[in-house]
């Protein structure tokens, strides 16, 4: 499978940080004194209070800005760090992409001292609620399948979590998969796809038929017809999560 050393080299002009989501982690942080972020890519979200990025892909790591918390190359399941060392660990949309999330969250918990925070979704109602997936691309929702980590299963490794409820705003400056939910034409946009997983990393033949229907149906205003109530809401709950543990 592709990692991100092939997918992320434009990565960091497509996934900029929005800010009412960092507001979000960053309170769910609350006044930890250090923090280490784990699965970091080109450091979004990352509090002043970071001391540390752990990030598996060279390629991830040389797009982090200047001024940045300093990077090391390695995955969570093996951190290169003692115990307790830090006051709280995060790990934003990257459990997904371990090879083993019963030891990379084991490891989440042995490094922090007070607090581990994890950004996920919840696939089921992610399938529900994104037409993009429930209408044009199943078979990206298969990929996802496949991958995804149900809230329940990490709140239990996590030794027990809240999970709070992420709405994406309208304009979301960060694009994940549902970032575009009102804004339907940027999916057709490959730069935009390139950044992500979702739609990067299954065949593009695979994705190709429905897209072109989406290409179609906005054109024709099928689309407008069927989601256009969507056009007046300014959030949308797709079914990202944020889980914070106390440990």
């Amino acid at each position: 499978m592709p990692t991100y050393d092939t997918l992320g080299a434009t990565y960091s002009r497509t996934r900029r940080p929005d800010a009412r989501i960092a507001a979000q982690v960053h309170a769910a942080l609350g006044g930890v004194a250090d923090v280490v972020n784990v699965g970091a890519g080109t450091g979004s979200y990352e509090p002043a209070r970071t001391v540390l990025a752990v990030e598996p892909s060279r390629v991830m790591i040389a797009q982090r800005p200047a001024g940045s918390a300093p990077a090391v190359e390695a995955v969570a399941e093996r951190l290169p760090l003692r115990d307790g060392a830090v006051d709280a660990v995060m790990a934003l949309l990257t459990v997904h992409h371990w090879s083993d999330p019963v030891a990379g969250i084991a490891e989440l918990r042995r490094v922090a001292r007070r607090r581990v925070v994890v950004l996920t979704w919840d696939q089921e109602v992610f399938r529900e609620r994104f037409w993009l997936v429930r209408e044009y691309l199943p078979e990206a929702a298969a990929f996802d399948d496949a991958r995804a980590v149900s809230v329940d299963r990490l709140a239990g490794l996590l030794g027990g979590a809240r999970a709070e409820p992420v709405p994406v705003p309208h304009d979301c400056t960060d694009g994940f998969a549902a970032a575009y939910w009102r804004r339907p034409r940027a999916y057709l946009d490959p730069r935009v796809r390139a950044g992500i997983s979702l739609l990067s990393q299954p065949a593009p033949s695979a994705l190709a038929p429905g897209l072109a229907r989406l290409a179609d149906d906005l054109d024709s205003g099928r689309w407008q017809a069927r989601h256009g109530e969507l056009l007046a809401h300014e959030t949308f709950d797709v079914g990202y999560r944020l889980l914070v543990a106390e440990v």
